[in-house]
Parts: structure tokens; C-alpha cells; sequence
């Protein structure tokens, strides 16, 4: 079977649980070598690499907590040094929490938006200095930035801004021949999602009402989407913000 990321270098920022280390074993099994970057969980960093290395594919842990702008250019530095220059960047990084109006305070949007949106600007900028031309970015958003859900005033903004950050950042790379797409997916059952509660609840039951495939997704799902626009099967696609919520918009 042809490997369609043979040979690349992929950086998966916040791949050591969820969403993140899916995506981190899709891009492995597809051939590339593979940085997973970590926060807090060294042991769900190095769970996903030995799980990469135990099929045969080479991949490292990278520790960097993207609410620490100076941890953008240091994760970087150790993913060129460790595995070469980069092709492949996924910011998958990211916190959500809900709240109302009435309770929104500066802590509640700064936690969101310094990790969501300029964690990820940090890293995208330290990441196409070190960047093969030709490369591809793929930008982890959610369906929350037009789904417009009650509570989701602060997450669903750090989201909206990651839609059109992902567009201007296709026009800005395509230079290069670097091409930016952003996935938004929606409901996954992560263990964020588990922790949260949502998993059970009345949100998780209120989503599959109204989404047409009738369920909520899976981690696999979106890394396969990741995946895709990842390689040279979408050499022509750039700029584009691809829902991945079984047709809930």
C-alpha cells in the first residue's frame, strides 16, 4: 500500500490524547515521522510515540505549552533538531470551556484566546521559518464558530478567528507553495469531552437530534480528513474550512 506522507515530518501540536493523538497515528501510519507535542501529559505524549514506534514508524515527544509564547519557538527547534525540516503542521492545541454572558471574565477569554488563536499564530510563524516549501497546515477549529451555541461566546470567537486566520494565511503562504486548510469538526467523544460531561448528557443527546448523520463523530474521522489535506492528493485545495460534523452547520 502506497504511503501518501512517505518520508515527511509532521508537527501535531496538542497530540497526546484525543483528537491531537489521533490525528498523530493517522499521519505516522501514513508514512511521516511525527513530533508530538504536549502540554502537561508526558505519559500520553509518550504512549502515542511508542504506539508509532511499535508499528514501525519514528516519531518524539516535544513538549511546549502554547499559553507560554516562548514554548512556540522552542517546540519547533526540537522537532527540526530531532526529525529535520518540517512539511506537515497541525495546530490541533486548544482549550474550550462554556459559560453565559453573565459570567465571562478576563481569565475565562484570555485562557481561550492566548492558547486557541495566538498560541497558534506563535507556532505557525516559528513553524514556516523551519518549513519545506510545498508544505501543508492544518488548523484543528470547530463547528462551534457557526454553529453560534449558547455559551460558546469566547470559544466560538477563538474558533471564528481561527476560520479566518486559516484564509489569510493561504494566500499569505501560497508563495511557497504552502497550502492552509482548516477542519472543523464537530461533536467528537474525547476525554475532554468525557470530563467535561458531555459524553452523556443533554448537549451530547441535543447535537445528534439535529445532526443529519444522527451521531456524534470519532477521533479517527477527523485525522482521516487531516490526513488528506495533508498530502499531495489535496495539492489544490487551500484556504478552504472543511466541516466535518455529519452535516450539522
Amino acid at each position: 500500500m502506497i504511503k501518501t506522507l512517505q518520508g515527511k515530518v509532521a508537527l501535531v501540536t496538542g497530540a497526546s490524547k484525543g483528537i491531537g493523538a489521533a490525528i498523530a497515528l493517522k499521519l505516522a501510519a501514513e508514512g511521516a515521522a511525527i513530533a508530538v507535542n504536549y502540554a502537561s501529559s508526558k505519559d500520553g505524549a509518550d504512549k502515542v510515540v511508542k504506539q508509532i514506534e511499535s508499528a514501525g514508524g519514528k516519531a518524539v515527544a516535544v513538549h511546549g505549552d502554547l499559553a507560554q509564547p516562548a514554548d512556540a519557538e522552542k517546540l519547533v527547534a526540537e522537532t527540526v533538531k530531532a526529525l529535520g525540516k518540517i512539511d506537515v503542521l497541525v495546530n490541533n492545541a486548544g482549550v474550550y470551556e462554556f459559560a453565559p454572558l453573565g459570567s465571562i471574565t478576563p481569565e475565562h477569554f484570555h485562557r481561550q484566546f492566548d492558547i486557541n488563536v495566538l498560541g497558534l499564530l506563535l507556532v505557525t510563524q516559528a513553524a514556516v521559518a523551519q518549513f519545506n516549501d510545498g508544505g501543508s497546515i492544518v488548523n484543528i477549529s470547530s463547528g462551534a464558530s457557526t454553529l453560534a451555541m449558547p455559551g460558546s461566546s469566547v470559544y466560538g470567537a477563538t474558533k471564528a478567528s481561527v476560520d479566518l486566520i486559516s484564509a489569510i494565511h493561504a494566500k499569505e503562504l501560497a508563495p511557497r507553495k504552502i497550502r492552509v486548510n482548516a477542519v472543523n469538526p464537530g461533536m467528537v467523544v474525547t476525554e475532554g469531552v468525557k470530563t467535561a460531561g458531555f459524553h452523556e448528557g443533554d448537549m451530547r443527546k441535543q447535537i445528534e437530534a439535529i445532526t443529519p448523520l444522527g451521531r456524534v463523530g470519532e477521533a479517527e474521522e477527523i485525522a482521516a480528513v487531516v490526513a488528506f489535506l495533508a498530502s499531495k492528493g489535496s495539492s489544490y485545495v487551500t484556504g478552504e474550512t472543511l466541516h466535518v460534523t455529519g452535516g450539522l452547520k
